[in-house]
């Protein structure tokens, strides 16, 4: 995995994270799904460059 691709992945899991929490804690729905859906969108970027790696070698 490329290390932008790779810190670029682990910044949208972490924004994510913190979107969720803060959404749970002010009981903002839309907000707790904004995080939701980024922690999502980083998992999917790191398993499609974990997936280009297993190919590689």
């Amino acid at each position: 995995m490329s290390g932008q691709q790779k810190s670029k992945a682990k910044g949208e899991q972490a924004k994510g994270k913190v979107k969720e929490a803060v959404g749970r804690m002010t009981d903002d729905e839309r907000l707790e799904a904004e995080g939701r859906a980024e922690q999502a969108k980083g998992d999917a970027r790191s398993a499609k460059e974990k997936a280009k790696d297993a190919f590689k070698h």
